[in-house]
């Protein structure tokens, strides 16, 4: 494979408009490239696809065993049917959403602020507060779930949403991630728009937070997944089933009560996981610019 040219004037270099193989490498090293890539997307596609087939199954296919197959002899619809109409599956996502749409607003408006605070020359006190923002991320949820239990249950909070949201009020790898996005705002533009006679509430709003954008669609994506898909935290903290999440209602699917279907475990697999894929499809492109801009920055 040969690159094309353009012509320029005598004594400047040649830009070449195509890449030459040595630019990737050997053809046998880009074939093994993609089959590492193939490899790692059957891992992480790989069990979602089969849980998608598995659920359009009919009653008289194996989901397991020896006689099982990958596709589907007749797909029917009707495990999902069979959810719809002995769960109330959109209670649940009611529910889901309403603690999504919390964590999602409390992350932002605490997140964005203090790693602005964050991002600020030296101030008193700033040198503490990142140490024990960087220590906290070093303790498991467990090691403090008895703990905060018995403060949510002092709070009078148990068996409610705001149980379950409370602890999802601001995360510290957020704060982190967001002070990172605006220490790559250069510092000679804010002392432009001071010049300009820009307050403090101004050189947030209107400087850094559009710079930060990629970084702010990060913290969204992150806090929607995490309280999207938690299980642990609502199965402690909720007892009604009038209050349960989706994926916490959807393991009910599970129990003796419904006879453990294996088609309807694998439909409510899916109607929890859809969510997330949608939100990721449309907000992949601000994601992974994100994740570059926001880097923490020590």
């Amino acid at each position: 494979m040969t690159a094309s040219v353009v012509e320029t004037p005598v004594g400047t270099k040649r830009r070449r408009l195509m890449p030459r193989w040595r630019d990737y490498g050997r053809p046998r090293e880009l074939v093994v490239r993609y089959l590492l890539l193939l490899l790692v997307l059957g891992l992480t596609v790989g069990p979602l696809l089969w849980q998608l087939l598995a659920s359009l199954k009919g009653t008289s296919e194996d989901v397991f065993g020896a006689d099982a197959t990958l596709l589907p002899h007749h797909p029917t619809l009707r495990a999902y049917r069979t959810v719809f109409d002995q769960v109330p599956v959109w209670s649940y996502i009611r529910n889901s959403l309403i603690v999504v749409a919390l964590s999602v607003t409390s992350q932002l408006v605490f997140s964005t602020t203090a790693g602005y605070m964050l991002s600020k020359p030296a101030w008193k006190g700033r040198k503490a507060v990142w140490v024990v923002l960087v220590a906290s991320m070093m303790f498991p949820f467990e090691s403090i779930m008895v703990s905060l239990f018995i403060s949510i249950r002092d709070l009078g909070l148990v068996d409610s949403l705001a149980g379950v949201w409370l602890p999802g009020f601001v995360g510290a790898i957020n704060v982190l991630l967001m002070r990172g996005a605006f220490l790559a705002v250069p510092r000679e533009i804010e002392d432009s728009a001071m010049l300009d006679g820009a307050n403090e509430w101004q050189r947030f709003r209107y400087l850094y937070l559009p710079s930060a954008w990629g970084a702010i669609m990060v913290v969204v994506i992150n806090t929607f997944i995490s309280a999207w898909d938690d299980f642990l935290w609502p199965l402690i903290v909720l007892r009604s089933e009038s209050n349960m999440t989706l994926t916490l209602g959807l393991s009910r699917l599970q129990s003796s009560s419904f006879g453990y279907d294996q088609r309807m475990v694998m439909a409510g697999s899916v109607i929890s996981v859809v969510p997330v894929l949608v939100l990721f499809v449309i907000t992949q492109r601000w994601f992974y610019k994100g994740v570059s801009s926001g880097a923490v920055k020590l």
